[in-house]
């Protein structure tokens, strides 16, 4: 629903590196791994599970990681190992060129992994922007938990659930979401047995605010406004209101949702593959741009780009190199200074 194109929810129960430090699969997969009902899929990987080179133009991917670690390369050198909660959030603009590969890191125990991967459109005036990349470390990324501890809500965009004096990170500037006006949030919602929240209404649902809310885990019968729901489904919601959500005590499993919202973009939306433009002719200037400049080409020796097996979580950013440590480090001395 609009602003947003597309969500996939990724979980993967990946074994342990069976390659002695490769990180890959003994045996290649065929390309076109997408098999839901397996325990994992190689997705477009042959010995690494993921997505090799490929581009984007027109729109934005937010990369939300909930476990596991995922391998990040593209066209404009930047490049990351992150996930346990880091959000990357990629400006595709007038083109890139990326990967993102679920390397087998761990020797020792299984690599599962679980992510959801949300795109965001832009509007027509921002399509043709220079590519960005930014990295927000789990421990920057906002988490509300209810009083009796049984409701959390991570924030992965958007001005909600925050305690005071907590302001959430900001999008990339050419973002849809970085005008507060727009009102696009992100939200994770996880409900355990025995727990009751409401989720507030839009800040801006009188202007228009379009609000989703996916049902991704938990099936034990969530009551939602009054209504019990029992499988995964994706529920308009009125973003003028308050909703509501309570699961009853005897549940297996807690309940998790995904909450997408935003004012829509409302311009034509012309989609083709990776390219994601207003017009045709824009999608077939995509491809000819694509075909004659590689947008920008690829500077790495593989297409399915990983990192060594002992790198630990890190982002590559024009050339600064920065770890979930660093942030830390500098939440420290921040504080310090106050």
């Amino acid at each position: 629903m609009d602003p947003f194109l597309f969500t996939v929810y990724h979980v993967d129960d990946y074994p342990a590196d069976p390659s002695g430090g490769r990180m890959e699969f003994l045996t290649p997969g065929d390309g076109q791994d997408f098999d839901p009902s397996k325990p994992y899929r190689m997705y477009h990987g042959d010995d690494v599970p993921g997505f090799p080179q490929h581009p984007h133009r027109g729109f934005e991917t937010i990369t939300a990681t909930i476990r596991g670690l995922v391998d990040h390369a593209d066209s404009t050198g930047n490049a990351g190992r992150y996930g346990e909660g880091d959000v990357q959030w990629m400006t595709a603009g007038k083109g890139i060129v990326h990967c993102e590969m679920f390397p087998l890191v761990n020797a020792d125990k299984p690599n599962s992994i679980q992510f959801f991967q949300i795109w965001l459109n832009l509007p027509k005036r921002n399509k043709m922007v220079d590519p960005s990349f930014a990295m927000f470390w789990a421990g920057d990324v906002p988490e509300w938990t209810s009083s009796d501890g049984l409701s959390t809500v991570t924030v992965w965009a958007g001005d909600y659930f925050l305690e005071d004096k907590v302001k959430n990170n900001k999008p990339p500037p050419d973002s849809w979401a970085s005008n507060p006006e727009n009102d696009v949030a992100v939200l994770r919602v996880v409900v355990k047995p025995g727990g009751k929240m409401v989720l507030p209404k839009a800040n801006r649902g009188e202007q228009g605010v379009n609000r989703t809310m996916y049902l991704v885990e938990g099936l034990d019968g969530i009551t939602v406004d009054g209504k019990i729901v029992k499988e995964k489904v994706c529920m308009t919601l009125d973003a003028t209101k308050d909703v509501t959500l309570e699961l009853h005590n005897d549940a297996d499993t807690p309940t998790e949702f995904l909450v997408l919202q935003g004012r829509p973009i409302d311009e034509p939306v012309v989609q083709h593959g990776p390219f994601v433009m207003n017009t045709q002719n824009e999608i077939r200037q995509a491809f000819f741009d694509y075909r004659k400049t590689q947008f920008g080409g690829w500077p790495w020796e593989r297409d399915d780009m990983i990192f060594p097996q002992d790198k630990g979580r890190f982002a590559l950013i024009d050339g600064m190199e920065s770890s979930p440590e660093d942030s830390v480090e500098e939440k420290k001395g921040s504080i310090d200074e106050l």
